[in-house]
């Protein structure tokens, strides 16, 4: 817990660096586009390699083959290396043909560094693969201590080489630290990898498990790449926006992935195997039951970070960013766009949970589905908003497809599982969502005193986490008046993990890169 809670420091500190050095500047807007490449191969790789690999691993060690589930795992790794070494070769060479259809809106000296960068940033893509298969290798052993150090490694080296190397080469320290960053988030788990004592540098082409496997991993690599091509036509869109846009959409979605982070991602991955072994046992009352239980305790942490977000949309913006060339104006961007990106943050979570009990039932099609329409919808409500709303509007666009995307797959989850006790869903949203605008009201009267900190760090900082306790409190105590079970249920978790030393499987779904 504490790796992943220095990783998640980490991260926000990496984007307070990247703020104070480039802002909402073109240069930020042009690595973002240097970025996406790897970035949606991050998104496709790491979560589609999760949750393939690791229940054919698993269902091997779960029966004594060992050497089996090794021989497949030998097999992925190696050939997996070498696939992604042409393709970063291919990516290298072919950069000047496939940026420009990307950034299509940038004007030319733009586009050269842009595809200068892009060809920087080919190495992390073997980088990022490999290490989404060494973490499900390790999480299908329930060792998850050096999966929790992979977000302390990248956002480590990436902040060093910026802050080292930004005065040398500008905007190509950002990229050549997020390269050497990925590099390290793989390499830090090899020791636990190596130390099982099982790795072997050879392919068995022949082997039963890869079947199995192509059949899990090829619906989810179209679902999870179809969920990417939202990630494509964002930059796509933005980069026809002014500059600064970009960014300001980059440090927006990076706020809303914070709770999305630290506990979201962590119920999920917690309650996948949980999931799946109570499908194998064919106890389905079961799988109901602990996926209520995982939206309930998604729903706890998210609906009140959503709205203590969009209320305190400007002071966090400030107080995290606005220094160095990240000015008033850049603050005012931001802070502009941060409540369209919150208001999805719902969903996105409770998409994390729902995608894994459709995997853990074997149910891959119809998640894949239900990705590539909302991804279209997502297209085309953007295409529609674009104009009116900006850079608004592309959030929106994702808020909005992400919620029928929830939807959708919570009606999927209902028929997997033959029927879902609702009732205790909903009361308990009820609660979260009442206790939620009781803090709302108690922010909205804090704002309206009229108390503004003066412009100095601390000032900031002591003004905002006064505002973000108080809301805190207000929130607490609501939830204890209404008796909301999720806030005990979760103190018992918590201590019931301390007195027992049970690890706590991280998972960051958001890429470690732009």
């Amino acid at each position: 817990m504490a790796a992943t809670l220095g990783s998640t420091i980490l991260g926000f500190s990496r984007e307070v660096v990247n703020a104070r050095y480039f802002g909402t500047q073109w240069q930020m807007d042009t690595f973002l586009i240097a970025a996406t490449v790897p970035t949606i191969l991050f998104g496709v790789f790491n979560g589609a390699l999760v949750s393939a690999l690791v229940p054919t691993f698993s269902e091997y060690l779960t029966h004594g083959e060992e050497e089996e589930a090794w021989r497949l795992g030998n097999t992925i790794i190696n050939g997996l290396a070498i696939l992604l070494t042409l393709c970063a070769v291919l990516g290298y060479i072919l950069a000047p043909y496939y940026v420009p259809i990307i950034a299509h809106g940038f004007p030319g000296p733009q586009m050269g560094v842009a595809v200068r960068m892009t060809r920087w940033m080919m190495p992390s893509i073997v980088a990022v693969s490999l290490s989404g298969v060494f973490s499900a290798m390790l999480n299908a052993y329930r060792r998850f201590r050096a999966a929790s150090l992979t977000g302390i490694a990248v956002n480590a080296v990436t902040i060093g080489c910026v802050i080292v190397l930004n005065q040398k080469y500008g905007i190509y320290a950002l990229a050549l630290g997020t390269t050497l960053g990925l590099i390290a988030q793989m390499a830090v788990q090899l020791p636990a990898l190596l130390a099982i004592g099982k790795y072997r540098p050879v392919i068995h082409w022949n082997h039963p498990g890869l079947p199995k496997i192509w059949l899990l991993l090829g619906p989810i690599m179209v679902g999870s790449a179809a969920g990417q091509i939202a990630l494509f036509f964002d930059r796509y869109f933005a980069s026809t926006l002014s500059p600064g846009y970009m960014a300001g959409m980059n440090y927006a979605t990076k706020l809303v992935g914070f709770p999305l982070q630290i506990f979201a991602a962590a119920i999920a991955t917690v309650i996948f195997p949980l999931l799946a072994a109570q499908f194998a046992q064919a106890n389905r009352r079961g799988v109901g039951t602990s996926v209520i239980t995982g939206l309930r305790l998604v729903n706890f942490i998210t609906i009140p970070s959503a709205c203590a977000l969009i209320v305190l949309a400007h002071p966090i913006v400030q107080t995290l960013f606005q220094r160095g060339t990240f000015k008033a104006s850049a603050t005012e961007l931001t802070a502009g766009l941060l409540p369209y990106a919150a208001v999805g943050l719902i969903a996105l979570a409770s998409n994390v949970v729902l995608t894994r009990c459709c995997f853990a039932c074997k149910e891959m099609s119809w998640p894949v589905a239900i990705s590539v329409f909302t991804v279209v919808v997502n297209v085309l409500l953007s295409l529609a908003w674009l104009s009116s709303l900006g850079a608004r509007g592309l959030l929106l666009a994702n808020s909005v497809s992400q919620s029928m995307q929830a939807l959708l797959l919570f009606g999927l989850v209902w028929r997997l599982v033959h029927g879902i006790r609702w009732r205790p869903l909903l009361g308990s949203l009820g609660k979260i969502c009442l206790s939620s605008f009781v803090m709302i009201a108690a922010l909205h009267w804090i704002g309206a005193l009229g108390v503004h900190p003066a412009p100095s760090l601390v000032s900031r900082v002591w003004y905002l986490f006064g505002q973000v306790s108080i809301g805190g409190l207000v929130f607490i105590a609501a939830a204890r008046a209404l008796n909301i079970e999720e806030l005990s249920m979760a103190w018992r978790l918590i201590v019931e993990k301390f007195e027992r030393n049970i690890i706590a499987p991280p998972e960051n779904r958001e890429a470690p890169i732009a």
